[in-house]
């Protein structure tokens, strides 16, 4: 019998370890007031999210550049293990992509938490490339966030 794996290609993968406790990473990532400050690559952008933290229940995360451009992700809670882990869909309101799948896990280091999101799924290698950058981004302003 034949297993189904995640391809390398349509698989994105990063780990970043903060210097703060899981709770409140696991806070900045679910609180929509938080996520405001952090969830877009650059300060270039204005952040308004929506979050309906449960299983089933929907986000959304527009993001607003300065340039008058504006990208909306929304999705779908499939699993919340508060402080550990979060399971959801992703896509981008416009309909340029399928949707893909985002699994965050926050490992407990004591006074410091690494997180592993990955994000799979992707229709080709680019669209995993562009995610990549934009994902590095948001998690560099999350890092400076937790820093305050």
């Amino acid at each position: 019998m034949a297993s189904i794996s995640p391809s390398i290609e349509t698989t994105l993968q990063l780990r970043r370890t903060f210097q703060a406790p899981r709770e409140k990473v696991f806070r900045a990532w679910t609180d929509p007031a938080q996520m405001n400050r952090w969830c877009a690559p650059s300060g270039d952008y204005e952040t308004i999210a929506a979050v309906d933290l449960r299983v089933g229940g929907k986000y959304r995360i527009e993001m607003k550049h300065k340039d008058g451009a504006s990208h909306t992700a929304f999705g779908e809670y499939q699993e919340i293990r508060e402080p550990e882990k979060l399971v959801y869909t992703w896509s981008w309101e416009d309909g340029s992509m399928s949707e893909t799948l985002v699994t965050v896990e926050f490992r407990d280091l004591g006074a410091a938490t690494e997180l592993v999101l990955t994000h799979e799924r992707f229709p080709t290698a680019e669209w995993r490339d562009k995610h990549s950058q934009g994902w590095s981004g948001c998690l560099g302003r999350l890092e400076e966030r937790l820093a305050e």
